[in-house]
C-alpha cells in the first residue's frame, strides 16, 4: 500500500505518477509546425523548435545543441516534401531513434521542372485545407504516443480545425471580391504556390521553392518582361528573406511596395505573426488591402 501512495502499479510495473503526468517532449523542425503542435497538444506537450521565429528553414545549419535537443525528444515533427534537407544528418548525429512524423503526409504536392530536375514545393501549409491535414497528422501521432490523452488531443484538434475551416471560407470570400487582374503580385521566392492555387492569386518570384538558390540574369530579365506585360503593380517582401533582389526587380518595373508577408517563419507571440493562424490572417489582410489600394 505504501508503494501505491507514490506511484501507480501498471502491468506489474511501478510507474511514478509524476512521470506519467510529464508532458510529451516534442521537437518541431520550424516555427509553423511548433505552433500547430502546441495548439493541439496544449499543456500536455513541451515543444522546442529547431528553426525558431524569424528563422529560415531552407538555410538552417544545425548546431551541436540541436543534436542534444533531438537526443532527448519523445517525438519529432517535420514538414517533409524536401523542406528540411538537413534533418537526416541531424538525426544521425544525435542518435535519435524515435518516431519522426511527416506532417504533410496526405497532401497533394505541387511540383515543377527546373534545370532538368523535378522539384517539390514544400510550402503546403500555405493552404488552410492542407493545414487541416497537418492538424490531423499531428493529432494522430500525439494520440498514438499517449493513448491515455487521446481524447484531450482530439477535442483540441476539433476546435482548431473549426478555426482553420472558418478562416478558409472567409479567405475565399475576400479574394472573390478582388478582380482577377489585380490578383497578381511579386514576391521574393516561390513560397505561396499552394496559397495561390487555393485562393486564385498569381505569385511571381525570381527564386524557386528554396531561398537557398540564385536567380540567373536571364530569369530575372524574363520576369521583368512578364511583370510589365501582365501589369503587376505590387511587390511584397518576406520576413526571413533578403529583399534586395525583389526591390531591384520592382525598381525596373515600377511595382510598388505592398507590405511584408510571413510565408514560412512566425514571429514572437506578441508580434503580427505569432501563430500560424495570425500569420495567415496577416498575409491575407496585407495582400487584399494592397490589391484594393487600402494600405
Amino acid at each position: 500500500m505504501h508503494l501505491l501512495k507514490t506511484g501507480l502499479l501498471v502491468g506489474g510495473m511501478l510507474f511514478s505518477t509524476a512521470l506519467l503526468a510529464r508532458p510529451i517532449n516534442v521537437v518541431a523542425s520550424f516555427s509553423v509546425l511548433g505552433d500547430m503542435v502546441h495548439q493541439i497538444g496544449g499543456e500536455e506537450v513541451r515543444v522546442t523548435e529547431l528553426v525558431g521565429p524569424g528563422g529560415d528553414p531552407h538555410e538552417f545549419e544545425p548546431a551541436p545543441k540541436d543534436s542534444v535537443l533531438l537526443a532527448h525528444a519523445d517525438i519529432v515533427f517535420i514538414n517533409g516534401l524536401g523542406l528540411e534537407g538537413w534533418m537526416e544528418r541531424l538525426i544521425m548525429a544525435s542518435g535519435y531513434r524515435g518516431e519522426v512524423v511527416v506532417t504533410s503526409t496526405g497532401v497533394k504536392a505541387r511540383q515543377m521542372q527546373e534545370e532538368g530536375k523535378m522539384l517539390t514545393d514544400p510550402h503546403a501549409w500555405n493552404s488552410l485545407s492542407n493545414g487541416v491535414i497537418y492538424a490531423q497528422n499531428i493529432t494522430r501521432a500525439l494520440a498514438e504516443k499517449e493513448p491515455g490523452k487521446a481524447a484531450y488531443f482530439q477535442q483540441r484538434e476539433k476546435a482548431y480545425i473549426r478555426q482553420l475551416e472558418q478562416l478558409d471560407h472567409e479567405t475565399l470570400a475576400q479574394f472573390a471580391h478582388v478582380p482577377p487582374a489585380q490578383r497578381k503580385v511579386l514576391t521574393s521566392h516561390d513560397a505561396f504556390g499552394y496559397f495561390g492555387q487555393a485562393y486564385g492569386v498569381t505569385f511571381l518570384s525570381p527564386l524557386g521553392y528554396s531561398t537557398d538558390t540564385q536567380a540567373s540574369a536571364g530569369k530575372v530579365a524574363d520576369l521583368i518582361r512578364q511583370i510589365k506585360q501582365e501589369h503587376v503593380s505590387r511587390y511584397f517582401i518576406e520576413s526571413q528573406t533578403d529583399p534586395r533582389l525583389v526591390k531591384q526587380i520592382a525598381g525596373a518595373t515600377g511595382a510598388q511596395p505592398g507590405g511584408e508577408l510571413y510565408p514560412e517563419a512566425l514571429t514572437a507571440d506578441e508580434e503580427p505573426a505569432g501563430t500560424y493562424l495570425k500569420a495567415f490572417k496577416h498575409n491575407v489582410r496585407t495582400l487584399i488591402n494592397s490589391m484594393l489600394g487600402k494600405e
